[in-house]
C-alpha cells in the first residue's frame, strides 16, 4: 500500500476510536483528571523522510479535525503541531548515528530499539498533552490540578500506547537507495 493512503488511513482510524470510543468514557470524577489521548499516534509513526513542512502540515489537518468533532476551538491543532515541530529534533537526538543501524522507514520499537522509542513517544506525549491541558486551564483552574491531570492523562496515555504496540505490531520495511 502507498505510504500516503496507509498513513492517512491510520490517522483516519485513530480519530475514529478517540472520538467514537475513548471520549465516549465517562466518569464525572475520573474524566476530571484522565483523558486518554491517543490519535496523534500515527503523526509519531509518520516516516523518517517526510518534510518539515509535509509534517506540519499533516499535523495541523489532524487536530483541527479531532477539534471539528470535539467542538474545541484548535488545541488540538496547536498540540498536534507543537509535536510535530519537535518531532525531528527528538528522532535526530534519540536514533543511532551509525547509519548502518539505522535502516527502517518509521519510529517504532523495532526501528528505534524499546527504549529509545519508548523516550521518544514519552517526550512527545507529555509535550501533547501539557500545552493542550495549558491551552485548556489557560482561564481557569489550579496549579495542582494542571500537574495532576498532565501527569494521570500521559500515564494513561502511555499504557494505552504500549498496549497498541504490543497487540498490533506494525510490519515495517528497510529504507533503500532506490525511489
Amino acid at each position: 500500500m502507498n505510504d500516503f493512503l496507509k498513513n492517512t488511513f491510520r490517522i483516519i482510524l485513530f480519530i475514529l476510536v478517540q472520538v467514537y470510543v475513548l471520549n465516549e468514557i465517562k466518569n464525572p470524577v475520573l474524566h476530571k483528571f484522565i483523558v486518554p489521548y491517543i490519535y496523534y499516534l500515527p503523526l509519531l509513526w509518520l516516516p523518517f523522510s517526510i518534510t518539515r513542512w509535509g509534517l506540519l502540515f499533516t499535523g495541523f489537518i489532524a487536530g483541527l479535525t479531532l477539534d471539528y468533532f470535539m467542538m474545541t476551538p484548535g488545541l488540538h491543532a496547536a498540540a498536534c503541531v507543537l509535536i510535530c515541530y519537535i518531532r525531528p529534533y527528538i528522532i535526530n537526538i534519540l536514533a543511532p548515528k551509525d547509519a548502518a543501524e539505522f535502516t527502517y522507514r518509521e519510529p517504532s520499537p523495532k526501528a528505534m530499539q524499546w527504549t529509545p522509542y519508548m523516550v521518544y513517544v514519552f517526550i512527545l506525549t507529555l509535550l501533547h498533552h501539557g500545552y493542550m491541558v495549558f491551552l485548556e486551564w489557560l482561564s481557569f483552574g489550579s496549579f495542582l490540578d494542571f500537574i495532576l491531570k498532565v501527569i494521570s492523562t500521559t500515564i494513561i496515555s502511555m499504557l494505552i500506547i504500549v498496549t497498541v504496540e504490543l497487540i498490533f505490531p506494525r510490519r515495517l520495511r528497510f529504507r533503500t537507495n532506490t525511489p
